[in-house]
């Protein structure tokens, strides 16, 4: 029921606020009602449905609201000619204890020159929670004090108005206290702390209480504050103010620290009790921040300044209490009374920048506010215009001016004015101001732009960054408005099969020149583009310009090594001969280098950096050529490697290394040999690896077929010996030499053992092989022919001797192997290669019935081995 009753009367309110809005619009004046704080853009009132204007005429003439003050709290939608908030609103800060708070604002229609006045009441909400000046109130009772006595409490202070405002006190917290609220001749509800129960200081010497300040709002707003009571001892004299009101009448520019009036409370008690302090009871916040009160002498000093404009008066409570906490109240009013300290103030509301010069007398240039914050004769202004200008003033609505072409305007005469509009209040002194009001005559398009030059040229950087300035090419038209403006922009082009727009830019209303693209100078040098200056008049009028771009060479490219080339591994590049019986300055060779920059950028040097012997060579800074520093010498190795640094003269420099390998020879069989010699070592592991794994399965296969070859020798010699007769077996045999039986029957023969000493070094060509005495031979001898013993040689030959009586071979405990092998040998091929024959020490066989090892056979697959 109660929501219903709510909406019954804002339906009511709605329909009176319309119908008030449609009567005043009929006086051309409307008034609307909104409550505080909606928020930004909230609708107000349908003005163009109020003063039965088109939305079209307001959208082509233009039409803007204008509030008095320096804050817009009002803006027109031409759209939709509503009439909406442009901030949130405080009707608290707007209207402080005032009970209705209007805002006036003005509607003015540009195309017709009108102006229309708005009221715009702004209503209450509960947005405020009452409020006391402290939280804890301080209250001193004597014991004996009679109860039902009664002690004025602070008030809450809630800015709001009518329901929502302060409505209602109460109290809890102790049963020796009640609350009354009483109502003042203002209407305003005053809090007194009822005794309701004697006290006793030894029952209790203080007291706790909580008071509480409730709004009517829905929901009600609570504010609170705590009281405590300290029980004293007696006090039966209150401080007594000599009047209850005091009045006084201050001008609003008294100078701040002027004392402006003193209360004055006396108490006929002694000590503690009769010491009268002075405070404010109830204070607005303005008030509180102009006004200080010295709590001793109950001066009431000027904190800040004074403003009529803002307040016209204040009204303070003052309370004077004594050391028992007994007071008096007294009301102070201070009245501000105006002084002429404001100037008028013009505000231009609308105005023309330009007008044509065939515009008919009569034609409205501008519309002026002019008011002045002062009240009387400070407050009425007079405007005048400056003396010899073709405009005059008409009075269009209370305060505002129009300014009119008084005759036809001649460009050829002026192309431009600046009229002075001067307004002057009836203070004593008068305060002037004044305002300038800028009018250009306007003229037809017949000037193109012109540039400043002729031909622009700027320097680019290579590598610059995507999008920086190059240069800003800039262009004058001597017309006015629209027609002076020039808008730049770039001729169509390509470059290097691209379009020219995708490399530079042009800011059209600046004629700044942007590179898109990170320019290469190995690439691009020069880039020529046109730049286009067209006005804005209609039509439009347009003049060319040539830009040249030159790009910069930047050092971003290292020197380049062309000779020697770069090889990915050891071999013939970069190895030069140079004789040993070289003379000083003689050329090795030339490091070829390039730089693909400009300039000293690519001015290149050259520097040896490192080399095997230091002192043997030096090159040419400039040319790049290897010469000897000085003959060469026995001791000086055979191999020398040079590192030449090559470096460019930028900024920073920039370099690259050449390696080159000299060899000391005479001859290129000499070089060959040195080379090939080093190259072995060289061999990369991994290609070692696998030439080792070949090798061992090779040696494993020639094993197996070396035991296969054994056996068959065995089956063979088995086979002879069942087939031959045993009597003539000796006589078959006898005569032949027992070096013939060598590899036969390979049970009895070995070959002899040799012993080497090896000492090698680093060059193989220093490498020394010693042989042991009687074993140090080239060659393995020939085979002997079948019919002829194999020669014998010293103590081989008589041991022969000795075993010869006998007619059996030589005994494997006793003999020496011979140094050659009976044609009869399997073995004798193996044995006779040149590896075993330069080799003999790397030769060993036994023969044990069972297996031959063969270490020359490891020595055919791997001859760099040793």
């Amino acid at each position: 029921g109660a929501a219903v009753h709510r909406g019954g009367e804002e339906g009511r309110a709605l329909l009176c606020c319309v119908l008030v809005a449609a009567w005043e619009a009929v006086r051309g004046q409307l008034r609307y009602s909104v409550p505080e704080e909606l928020p930004k853009g909230s609708f107000v009132g349908d003005v163009a449905k109020d003063l039965a204007l088109e939305l079209a005429a307001l959208g082509a003439r233009g039409a803007r609201v204008v509030s008095p003050g320096r804050t817009q709290y009002f803006v027109l939608h031409a759209s939709s000619g509503h009439l909406v908030t442009a901030e949130r609103i405080d009707r608290e800060q707007l209207c402080e204890n005032e009970p209705q708070c209007v805002l006036r604002c003005e509607l003015i229609v540009e195309g017709e020159m009108k102006v229309y006045a708005i009221e715009v009441e702004i209503t209450d909400i509960n947005d405020n929670t009452p409020k006391f000046r402290v939280e804890e109130m301080k209250l001193r009772m004597s014991e004996t004090t009679t109860p039902g006595s009664r002690f004025p409490l602070r008030v809450a202070q809630d800015p709001d108005v009518g329901v929502n405002s302060l409505q209602s006190y109460t109290l809890s917290g102790d049963e020796h206290f009640s609350l009354s609220v009483q109502a003042g001749a203002d209407g305003e509800k005053r809090p007194e702390l009822v005794l309701a129960k004697a006290l006793d200081r030894e029952e209790a010497a203080f007291h706790e209480l909580l008071l509480r300040a409730s709004d009517g709002g829905d929901p009600a707003r609570t504010g609170t504050a705590r009281i405590r009571v300290a029980v004293l001892d007696a006090n039966d004299n209150a401080p007594a103010f000599s009047q209850a009101v005091y009045t006084v009448r201050v001008p609003e520019d008294v100078p701040v620290g002027s004392t402006l009036l003193r209360v004055t409370a006396t108490d006929l008690d002694d000590g503690t009790n009769g010491d009268v302090k002075y405070t404010v009871n109830k204070i607005t916040d303005k008030a509180l921040k102009l006004f200080h009160l010295d709590a001793k002498t109950g001066a009431i000093k000027l904190a800040m300044n004074l403003d009529f404009e803002e307040a016209q008066s204040y009204k303070l409570e003052v309370h004077a209490r004594d050391g028992g906490d007994l007071f008096d109240t007294a009301t102070v009013s201070i009245s501000v009374t105006d002084v002429n300290d404001n100037a008028p103030e013009i505000s231009v509301r609308s105005a023309l920048s330009e007008i044509s010069e065939d515009a008919a007398p009569g034609t409205v240039v501008a519309l002026l506010h002019v008011q002045d914050r002062d009240s009387g004769a400070n407050g009425e202004v007079r405007c005048s215009l400056g003396e010899g200008v073709p405009f005059r003033l008409e009075r269009a609505l209370d305060d505002y001016y129009s300014v009119v072409t008084a005759r036809e305007l001649d460009r050829e005469r002026a192309s431009e004015y600046n009229v002075t509009v001067r307004a002057a209040d009836g203070g004593s002194p008068a305060l002037r101001s004044g305002a300038v009001l800028a009018l250009r005559v306007l003229d037809v398009n017949d000037n193109a732009p012109v540039f400043a030059e002729a031909r622009y040229s700027a320097r680019l950087p290579e590598n610059n960054a995507e999008g920086a300035l190059v240069l800003t090419v800039r262009a004058w038209d001597a017309d006015w408005g629209q027609n002076a403006r020039v808008r730049y922009r770039l001729r169509e082009g390509r470059l290097r099969g691209a379009p020219l727009s995708s490399y530079v830019s042009v800011q059209a209303e600046t004629g700044a020149l942007y590179a898109l693209r990170s320019f290469d100078y190995e690439e691009v040098r020069e880039v020529e583009l046109w730049v286009r200056a067209e006005d804005g008049g209609a039509p439009p009028l347009s003049s060319n310009v040539s830009v040249r771009l030159l790009i910069a060479d930047e050092n971003d490219n290292a020197p380049q090594v062309l000779y020697p080339p770069a090889a990915p591994g050891p071999g013939w590049a970069g190895v030069e001969l140079a004789p040993r019986s070289a003379e000083p300055g003689a050329l090795v060779a030339k490091v070829v280098a390039v730089d693909a920059d400009a300039g000293q950028n690519a001015w290149l040097s050259y520097e040896l950096a490192k080399a095997t012997e230091p002192g043997l060579f030096r090159v040419g800074l400039h040319s790049g050529e290897v010469r000897t520093a000085r003959s060469p010498l026995a001791r000086d190795a055979a191999r020398h490697s040079l590192v030449v640094v090559v470096k460019d003269r930028g900024r920073p420099a920039l370099s690259a290394t050449a390696t080159l390998t000299v060899v000391l020879a005479e001859n290129v069989a000499e070089l060959l040999s040195e080379l090939g010699s080093a190259a072995a070592p060289a061999e990369p592991a991994g290609s070692l690896t696998r030439w080792l794994v070949l090798a061992v399965a090779a040696v494993s296969c020639l094993f197996l077929a070396f035991l296969l070859l054994l056996l068959a020798l065995r089956l063979r010699r088995w086979r002879r010996s069942r087939l031959l007769p045993p009597p003539s077996a000796g006589a078959a045999l006898r005569g032949v030499p027992a070096s013939h039986f060598v590899g036969i029957d390979g049970v009895r023969a070995f070959l002899r053992s040799y012993s080497h000493d090896v000492s090698l070094t680093a060059d193989s060509r220093k490498s020394q092989l010693r042989c042991a005495g009687g074993s140090c031979c080239d060659t393995l001898p020939a085979r002997p022919p079948p019919d002829e013993a194999a020669p014998l040689r010293g103590e081989d030959a008589a041991a022969h001797r000795a075993a010869e009586p006998d007619g059996l071979p030589v005994s494997a405990a006793t003999a020496a192997a011979p140094h050659s092998l009976p044609s009869r040998s399997p073995l004798a091929p193996v044995f006779d290669s040149p590896w075993c024959r330069v080799f003999p020490s790397a030769l060993q066989v036994s023969f044990d019935g069972e297996s031959v090892t063969s270490t020359c056979l490891f020595l055919l697959l791997y001859p760099n081995s040793l």
